[in-house]
């Protein structure tokens, strides 16, 4: 099961005793850094929970599954999500 934005905000909002708008705020200026940062090059770790980082793509081959061309795939960027201990442990335990 997923939850979505506001089912997180609920939450975060219920654990911390903080209002909803205010969490929602802090989690768009959390976003707007993590865009920010990795964008640039820059990679976020935060310690036991998780760290998010850009990666390069070399330039490959391809091949189009309709037709059986093969073609050429640009060099490009991905974001890569690393899971820390304490996330990990948290996994394991149920």
């Amino acid at each position: 099961m997923a939850i979505n934005r506001s089912e997180l905000v609920d939450q975060v909002a219920g654990k911390a005793g903080a209002a909803k708008a205010e969490v929602n705020r802090v989690l768009d200026g959390l976003f707007e850094v993590f865009a920010e940062s990795v964008s640039s090059g820059d990679k976020i770790t935060i310690p036991g929970w998780l760290a998010v980082e850009r990666t390069d793509r070399a330039a490959r081959t391809g091949r189009n599954p309709q037709t059986g061309e093969t073609i050429e795939i640009a060099a490009g960027h991905a974001v890569k999500l690393t899971a820390g201990s304490k996330l990990k442990a948290a996994v394991a335990s149920k």
